[in-house]
């Protein structure tokens, strides 16, 4: 008998320093809306006191308001108030006073799913509180569109519980170490020839920085970026983003032309990457500068820096060149990431991908009622889940222009578009038809929450 109460004693203190080791791992600031660092927003003014919330992510940026896209149609539709929290570190919302290396240790996707849990638990409390009523709970549904997209998966995953289900547009769910697979779908987005004046540029842009590197750099309005790499990650990054959010014509018809004339094809590239990189997508070359990434005050820019840290300890994604038919510079390597890394954030800093992939599931997660949408030009869909599973239906909307968040922001999905008007997507009713998808979903797992009789998990 007291033998039997040991081992029960013993049993009991270990589950007890489990629990302490656990919590230690993911504990953090406080993140109630009324005492958390964390900044939310809400916007309710078609809400009904019975309707459902969603809950719309935000991710590796400010969280300045909640944006008039597709998800304020949905909030229409199905009389929904929306609320959105700030992630933990950005914007508004960070812990500390600096952002040293040794103060990120809480930024981590696995926190930003505990602020969201616990976000949503007390916001649903001040409901209740508000509207004198207690245990009952409006319906839930979670929106995100590239890393909140895969946060909003994930939170179905860790949280069946707290959602009905959610939308993950653009989802990168699989943790990438050598991201090989994002430039071979640039170039097979950009189409053949503009895919080969990308690569003749690129061969250009080498030989030039090594006998006028100087005057090269200024030409982009990068004389800062002492580092090659930055400089070629800068240029890099140009494209994609045209390509990425919906604007392809605008790299590559210009690009073409100069090809065909016998223009100077770097000439060309620095008037697209002034014009519209830094000029029409407000860009600055400083952010690709290593020495701007090592400040560790909080400024307008830290963005730059804490999504640099989740890429160095979390998810990689390092858009490192192909062997054969890259469109980047090849300099822009394995060994140019973790020495950025390394540089920025200190000794001992490395994406551990494998056990994010193992924490989460990559592409085969294992959730349910998670809707995955992706563009048919976007380079990150090669991160994404594309092939659908029971309860978890995967949709690729195809058109010249369907992007990145297609389905939320319509074409081009930058610069903004209102209620991610479509219209100028290459083919709405592509857009259309995997819209009325997700209403369907949505309307259906809504409606299995609401009865008691089945379960939203």
């Amino acid at each position: 008998m007291r033998q039997c109460c040991v081992m029960r004693l013993l049993s009991c203190l270990l589950v007890f320093l489990l629990l302490l080791f656990f919590f230690s791992t993911v504990a953090a600031t406080p993140r109630s809306p009324g005492s958390g660092s964390n900044t939310y927003l809400t916007k309710d003014e078609l809400w009904i006191p019975d309707g459902p919330v969603f809950l719309v992510i935000c991710g590796e940026y400010s969280c300045n308001g909640i944006r008039n896209d597709y998800i304020s149609v949905l909030a229409k539709k199905f009389g929904a108030a929306v609320v959105s929290l700030e992630h933990r570190y950005y914007g508004k919302s960070s812990p500390f006073k600096s952002l040293k290396t040794e103060n990120l240790r809480y930024l981590s996707s696995k926190q930003a799913l505990f602020d969201l849990a616990v976000f949503r638990q007390n916001y649903q409390d001040s409901l209740n509180a508000k509207l004198n009523r207690t245990k009952t709970d409006n319906l839930w549904f979670v929106f995100g569109v590239s890393y909140p997209g895969a946060l909003s998966a994930w939170f179905r995953l860790k949280f069946p519980h707290l959602t009905c289900g959610s939308l993950a547009s653009s989802a990168v769910v699989l943790a990438v170490y050598n991201f090989t697979e994002f430039d071979q779908q640039i170039g097979e987005s950009a189409g053949a020839e503009c895919k080969a004046a990308l690569q003749e540029t690129t061969r250009l842009v080498e030989q030039k920085l090594t006998t006028h590197g100087k005057a090269l750099k200024a030409s982009f309005n990068a004389a800062d970026l002492e580092i090659d790499g930055d400089f070629l990650y800068f240029l890099a990054d140009a494209a994609v983003t045209a390509i990425q959010y919906g604007n392809p014509d605008i790299l590559c018809k210009p690009l073409v032309e100069a090809k065909k004339d016998g223009k100077d094809l770097v000439d060309a590239y620095a008037k697209f990457v002034k014009e519209f990189y830094s000029g029409t997508e407000g860009v600055s070359a400083q952010s690709y500068n290593q020495k701007s990434l090592k400040n560790t005050a909080i400024t307008e820019d830290s963005s730059d820096r804490l999504w640099w840290f989740q890429v160095c300890t979390e998810v990689a994604y390092f858009q490192v060149a192909p062997s054969n038919g890259s469109i980047r510079s090849s300099k822009v390597d394995t060994r140019y990431h973790l020495d950025l890394c390394k540089n920025v954030f200190g000794e001992g800093i490395f994406p551990d991908v494998d056990a994010t992939n193992i924490y989460y599931g990559g592409t085969k997660i294992a959730g349910s009622k998670i809707i995955f949408t992706n563009g048919s030009q976007d380079p990150w869909r090669r991160a994404s889940k594309q092939i659908s599973s029971p309860d978890m239906p995967s949709y690729t909307i195809t058109c010249h222009n369907c992007g990145h968040g297609t389905d939320i922001r319509g074409c081009p999905q930058s610069p903004f578009n209102i209620e991610g008007n479509e219209k100028n997507c290459t083919s709405p009713d592509a857009v259309h038809k995997v819209r009325q998808k997700i209403i369907e979903h949505m309307d259906l797992w809504l409606s299995q929450c609401q009865d008691p009789g089945k379960t939203c998990i």
